[in-house]
């Protein structure tokens, strides 16, 4: 039996990583449909309005050539109160490569109270909150990602992926169709699509969107 994964990335300046989980769920004779829960994920660090001294350029250059060490060393030198909504979210991104989550997501937050209207620290938290089994209070931080950057196709990806989790299927259809109005070649948007729609009893466009998404993947 071919067993079929929604899949999941983080996107990274330095780096792009699948993940994959299985729940086993009936598609079709011949393959299963599973969930996964671990949502896409752009870790950008590049501010686009923010100016930055040269401290907070050269931890960048170091984060992007995942010299993540002298990067935080770099950040952890300069004075909290110097420190940009950017240097706090690289600092998070650092500790979160660590596997430090409390500590990542403290430095989100600190993003955050920098500049509440950063998109990227609100996406990196919603996306700890919804590996922690927290769907509700990632979808918070989806929505304010979204709010702030409203092309953003990964916030409405994962705002589908979170309703999935709390079995919103509507929801999760919704916000999977807005992503793939933005970004049409993301192979893991037409699978979720198909998993919502076997959710829904909706056998037809579940193949439907499945076979879009074998398509897309024959490409890759």
């Amino acid at each position: 039996m071919e067993i079929f994964k929604i899949l999941s990335y983080n996107f990274d300046m330095k780096k792009h990583i699948l993940t994959l989980i299985i729940l086993g769920m009936a598609f079709n004779s011949t393959s299963a449909l599973g969930a996964n829960f671990n949502m896409p994920w752009k870790k950008e660090t590049q501010a686009e309005t923010q100016v930055v001294d040269a401290s907070s350029q050269q931890a960048k250059v170091l984060y992007a050539q995942n010299d993540i060490d002298e990067a935080l060393k770099v950040l952890k030198s300069k004075g909290e109160e110097t420190r940009t909504a950017e240097d706090w979210l690289i600092l998070g991104n650092i500790l979160q490569d660590k596997d430090k989550i409390d500590e990542a997501t403290y430095m989100f937050k600190k993003s955050i109270e920098k500049d509440p209207k950063y998109y990227k620290a609100h996406y990196n938290l919603g996306y700890i909150y919804l590996i922690q089994e927290k769907p509700n209070m990632a979808l918070a931080e989806f929505k304010q990602s979204v709010k702030y950057k409203d092309n953003f196709a990964y916030g409405y990806y994962n705002m589908g992926c979170a309703y999935l989790k709390l079995k919103q299927y509507r929801n999760a259809r919704y916000n999977f169709f807005k992503a793939m109005d933005i970004k049409n070649d993301e192979p893991m948007i037409y699978y979720n699509l198909a998993y919502t729609f076997k959710m829904l009893n909706n056998e037809k466009q579940a193949k439907t969107y499945l076979d879009l998404y074998n398509k897309l993947m024959e490409r890759q």
